[in-house]
């Protein structure tokens, strides 16, 4: 029985990730496209703690630890990327002055 439903839900996650999958591709706007990945990544944590479920291991914890912090990252980086247009800030940047290049 348990399997069974371990099964279903597997099915069930892939389709949301499929219906996830049209939102980033066909979303419209980058803020819809975005949370569309944040939540493939969500769904493959789940797929990946059913899984695991499935076989009776812990063998991937860590993968799904993994998955996670990927896809924290690059949720923060995305939106970052939406506020001001660029991921990494040079400190120069924010400033009025450019970095001191004289050798005196």
């Amino acid at each position: 029985m348990l399997q069974t439903a371990l099964l279903i839900t597997l099915i069930l996650l892939s389709l949301a990730i499929a219906g996830c999958m049209y939102r980033v591709l066909k979303g419209p706007s980058m803020t819809d496209r975005i949370t569309a990945l944040d939540t493939i990544g969500v769904n493959l944590i789940a797929m990946i703690a059913v899984l695991s479920m499935m076989l009776d291991t812990q063998a991937y914890l860590e993968v799904m630890l993994l998955v996670g912090i990927l896809a924290f990252i690059g949720t923060v980086a995305f939106a970052k990327y939406i506020e001001r247009g660029v991921v990494i800030e040079h400190e120069y940047e924010d400033t009025d002055e450019q970095p001191n290049t004289d050798d005196r």
